[in-house]
C-alpha cells in the first residue's frame, strides 16, 4: 500500500505502546514526548491503543498528560478521559479454560488478562468466575505455534493476533484496536479517515488498515510494512516523533517512506 494515497488531515493519533511509543527499555524518549506535546498543542487528539491493560499503561498516559481515551487489551476495554469505563468486551471463561488446557498440552508459557488482574503461567482457582479480556501464548517453537493457531482458528469465536513473532494473542471475535478507535472517534466526532495509527505487530494491523493513515515502525513485522501507508524509523530511534512531525504536523522530517 505504500505511496498509494495522499496524507489526510490528521485529527487523532493512535499509538501502540510496546515496540512503537516505547523504546526497548520501556521508556518514552524525549523526542517522542516532545512531538506528542506539539501535536496536542495543535489540537490533535492523542490516544494509546495497546494490548496492555489499563493498569500497565495508565502511568504512561498520565506522564504524557493524555487527558483522552485509552484503548486497552487490544480493544477489549475502552476508558474515558475521566477514567470511566466506556466499553468492555469479554472472552468467554470456558474458552479461556480451553486455551489454558491447550497451553498445558503443548507445554507453552502463557498469560491471561482479566478485569481483576493479570496472570502469568498460572491460573486462579475460580477461573470460570473471572471476567476475562485476553489470553496469550508465548511459544518459541514455530511448529507448535502454528498448530495452536490452527486449533484456535477452528473455534471460530476468537480474534487471533500477536504482539511479537513468538506469541499469539487472543481476544473475543471482532475485538481489535480498530474497533476501539472507531468507538473513540464516534465519541469525539472524528472520522476514522482523519486518524493516524502507528504500530509494529499483528495486533496493530486492523487499525493500520482502517485508519486514514497507517504507519508501520521501522522495526515492525513485514506484513505491517506491506499493509501500511508509510514506514517510519525504529522504535529506538524516535520513530513515533518522526511520524507525528512528518505526517500529522507537516514538518520536513526524513523517515524511511
Amino acid at each position: 500500500m505504500l505511496g498509494s494515497k495522499n496524507t489526510p488531515e490528521i485529527k487523532l493519533i493512535a499509538l501502540d505502546m510496546d515496540g512503537t511509543l516505547l523504546n526497548s527499555d520501556g521508556e518514552v524518549s524525549s523526542e517522542n514526548r516532545a512531538a506528542i506535546a506539539e501535536a496536542k498543542k495543535k489540537g490533535i487528539h492523542i490516544i494509546l491503543s495497546t494490548g496492555r491493560s489499563k493498569l500497565s499503561c495508565n502511568e504512561y498516559a498520565k506522564s504524557l498528560e493524555l487527558n483522552s481515551y485509552l484503548v486497552t487489551v487490544n480493544g477489549s476495554e475502552i476508558w474515558g478521559p475521566s477514567g470511566e469505563l466506556v466499553q468492555r468486551n469479554n472472552v468467554d471463561a470456558e474458552l479461556v479454560q480451553w486455551m489454558w488446557e491447550l497451553s498445558k498440552t503443548h507445554s507453552t508459557k502463557f498469560w491471561a488478562i482479566g478485569c481483576e488482574g493479570v496472570w502469568h503461567n498460572e491460573m486462579p482457582d475460580n477461573l470460570l468466575e473471572i471476567n476475562w479480556l485476553k489470553f496469550g501464548f508465548e511459544i518459541e517453537d514455530d511448529q507448535i505455534r502454528e498448530e495452536i493457531k490452527i486449533q484456535l482458528s477452528k473455534k471460530g469465536a476468537l480474534e487471533i493476533t500477536n504482539s511479537s513473532l513468538t506469541n499469539l494473542e487472543v481476544n473475543a471475535l471482532g475485538i481489535n484496536k480498530a474497533m476501539g478507535i472507531k468507538a473513540v472517534c464516534e465519541k469525539l466526532g472524528v472520522s476514522i479517515d482523519n486518524v493516524m495509527a502507528c504500530g509494529d505487530s499483528l495486533n496493530d494491523i486492523a487499525m493500520i488498515k482502517e485508519s486514514g493513515w497507517g504507519v508501520a515502525m521501522g522495526n515492525a513485522q513485514e506484513i505491517l510494512k506491506q499493509t501500511a501507508d508509510a514506514v517510519t524509523e525504529h522504535h529506538n530511534h524516535d520513530g513515533v516523533a518522526k511520524a507525528i512531525r512528518k505526517w500529522a504536523l507537516g514538518k520536513p522530517v526524513e523517515v524511511f517512506s
